[in-house]
């Protein structure tokens, strides 16, 4: 039962999700509300309730999760402040912040193509 055939077309897949940097970054993005998030976040920093409320339709568990992978991946930071009840914000990094013409260009695509 362990040992199962990997298919060649597997094999090209996970050939071309390492290798490829196409792959590698879309591995990246591939959450439904990354890119939200980080559009959301060009507005700059942002409280967790904050960014919740600004990303209508997304669930407290689905937002910490992304969250989590985003900084995970230096997209994003996350500052969480000793106060009482505790504060914590999130801000775009530098790597983030490089995001900005490629999610405007998707946001041209959309409005051209998607109406």
């Amino acid at each position: 039962m362990g040992n199962q055939a990997v298919t060649f077309e597997e094999k090209k897949h996970v050939k071309l999700e390492l290798h490829c940097h196409v792959g590698r970054a879309m591995h990246i993005f591939k959450g439904r509300w990354t890119f939200p998030i980080i559009k959301t976040l060009m507005d700059g920093t942002f409280r967790f309730k904050e960014l919740e409320r600004a990303l209508h339709g997304i669930n407290t568990r689905m937002l910490v999760k992304e969250l989590k992978e985003l900084e995970a991946e230096g997209i994003i930071n996350r500052q969480a402040y000793a106060t009482v009840p505790p504060t914590v914000e999130y801000s775009l990094t530098d790597k983030g912040k490089a995001m900005e013409p490629i999610i405007a260009e998707i946001e041209k695509w959309g409005v051209k193509y998607l109406q």
